[in-house]
């Protein structure tokens, strides 16, 4: 269908300390959805401050770390959740997606965390784990939970700045990370479950005619996306121990295959160095880095 992508391969940037590995022998999270075997972490989000710091979420172990550009972790919040993706809001604090509580509010100077959106009209939602914000300040999260091809209970939401919270698309088989075009008339979902990456065009009204962008094949599907100033899409392909960069039209243009292992799902672009892509490989604790050509 396509030239077959040009080739690149990751480094590691960060490894999560040994002294921060926990065990997930007896943790819920880890029985229901990792089959109970015994992890040390499971690395969910990434997101870059102004300052060039690497905000990282520990899902299963409800914390939240800061890695300084030198490598240093600091542990800056343990809670009682599952955090995935985050981002942080246009006032400063750093946003979480969370699997058990909903949008959660995290203060960076105190460290204190508070609930932010918790429910949709008295209802509870399955399970939030990805977000990003529009310019104007408009927050689009996806609910997933446990939704699959045999159940399509999926959907993916949009709080406004003036606090009106209305669902944008349902019937998603496992929608998680999210972006928005450089234009802000489509917004780009991956449908894990799926295995594609869906396109869903944006109006005052909500979306319509959604559909499939990019279809991907092995591994457990798309988790994490990014996207540049010229709508270059880049996608953690968890499972298959890859990213990918895709062009504005859909085509593949680089492979980038994890060092490390499989697990690579979450996905972010250093805001300073905006060719540094970087991949959490959630098995090892591991951030991988791939540098890409300038042109």
């Amino acid at each position: 269908m396509f030239s077959a992508p040009l080739s690149l391969t990751t480094e590691t940037a960060f490894d999560l300390p040994g002294y921060l590995q926990e065990s997930g022998a007896h943790n819920a999270w880890v029985a229901a959805n990792l089959s109970g075997r015994d992890v040390g972490s499971f690395l969910t989000g990434l997101a870059f401050d102004q300052d060039g710091r690497l905000w990282v979420s520990d899902t299963p172990f409800g914390r939240i770390f800061r890695v300084t550009p030198t490598g240093e972790w600091d542990l800056i919040a343990r809670y009682d959740g599952w955090p995935a993706e985050l981002a942080f809001h246009p006032d400063g604090r750093l946003i979480i997606a969370d699997q058990r509580h909903g949008l959660l509010a995290l203060d960076t100077g105190t460290r204190n965390i508070a609930p932010w959106v918790t429910h949709c009209r008295s209802q509870r939602f399955l399970g939030v784990f990805g977000l990003v914000f529009a310019m104007n300040g408009d927050c689009y999260f996806s609910d997933r939970g446990q939704s699959g091809l045999e159940d399509r209970q999926g959907a993916v939401y949009r709080l406004g700045v003036d606090g009106a919270l209305d669902k944008v698309l349902g019937g998603v088989a496992g929608p998680a990370g999210l972006v928005l075009a450089s234009d802000e008339r489509h917004l780009l979902v991956a449908a894990t479950r799926d295995n594609a990456v869906w396109r869903v065009p944006l109006s005052q009204e909500g979306a319509s005619r959604a559909g499939c962008f990019i279809r991907l094949s092995a591994g457990n599907g798309p988790v994490g996306l990014a996207i540049d100033s010229d709508d270059n899409l880049y996608v953690a392909h968890d499972g298959l121990g890859a990213a990918w960069q895709f062009d504005r039209r859909g085509e593949p243009k680089y492979r980038i295959d994890s060092t490390r292992g499989d697990w690579t799902g979450a996905i972010a672009r250093h805001p300073l160095h905006p060719n540094e892509l970087f991949v959490a490989e959630a098995q090892t604790g591991a951030i991988l880095k791939a540098v890409l050509p300038l042109y």
